[in-house]
């Protein structure tokens, strides 16, 4: 089994926080995003993992992932693609047909090998893993005549998102764009085929985006809150 890491992200928005690296490669607990990452995969049975990043850097990736398990393959994008174009490009070096796929900015608590089971019985060109959407404020609760019955604070709405992390079998590889995002391409058109599955993740879910989200992964790993991805080595 394979797997493609897409690891373009600059990290901008982390400010003096990125310490100037890939955002895939920003420190969280003494490790980079991708670290565990990897080493979540390789428990899962990964063999192989491809890094789609920014040209010039393979060398960098391939050294800072080193020694976790899978061989690291490092892929220069000669040009911005977007997330479908990096993982179209990536997947170019896969051997076989089947691979997970996710953004080198996460960090979730997943059982990567129910996932792919969840694959195979769909049966689906692709499975995607979605999460409950939380809302960012409070909730206001009106009744009758619009007067206010309660409060909620930040509940889960009914609606899922994307994790960022997938299963991509060969139809799915082959329906990347060549450039743009394949969330908004490739995937909207397989939904529409019903060829869509998504695998529901109810555990915890962190994308590192900003300096605070940062803070919130470091807290996660010091406390235990992702079991599958803490460990390393």
């Amino acid at each position: 089994m394979e797997a493609i890491i897409l690891a373009g992200g600059k990290g901008e928005r982390l400010g003096e926080a990125a310490g100037g690296r890939p955002k895939a490669l920003v420190r969280v607990a003494g490790r980079p995003i991708a670290a565990y990452q990897v080493a979540a995969l390789s428990r899962a049975g990964v063999e192989r993992v491809i890094v789609s990043c920014a040209a010039e850097q393979e060398e960098l990736f391939e050294a800072e992932l080193a020694g976790l398990g899978p061989e690291i393959v490092a892929v220069g994008e000669p040009e911005p693609l977007g997330r479908g174009g990096g993982l179209r490009l990536a997947a170019k070096d896969l051997a076989g047909e089947d691979c997970y796929a996710l953004n080198g900015d996460e960090l979730v608590d997943l059982d990567f090998s129910e996932l792919l089971t969840r694959h195979y019985e769909s049966r689906a060109a692709a499975t995607i893993v979605v999460a409950p959407l939380q809302s960012p404020f409070g909730v206001v609760e009106l009744g009758g005549g619009d007067l206010v019955t309660g409060f909620k604070e930040a509940p889960e709405l009914p609606h899922w998102v994307s994790c960022g992390v997938y299963v991509l079998g060969r139809e799915a590889l082959q329906r990347l764009p060549e450039r743009g995002d394949h969330e908004r391409s490739t995937f909207p058109q397989l939904a529409v085929e019903q060829k869509l599955a998504a695998f529901r993740h109810e555990g915890l879910w962190l994308t590192v985006n900003t300096p605070k989200d940062l803070r919130r992964a470091e807290e996660a790993v010091a406390g235990g809150g992702l079991t599958r991805v803490a460990r390393l080595g």
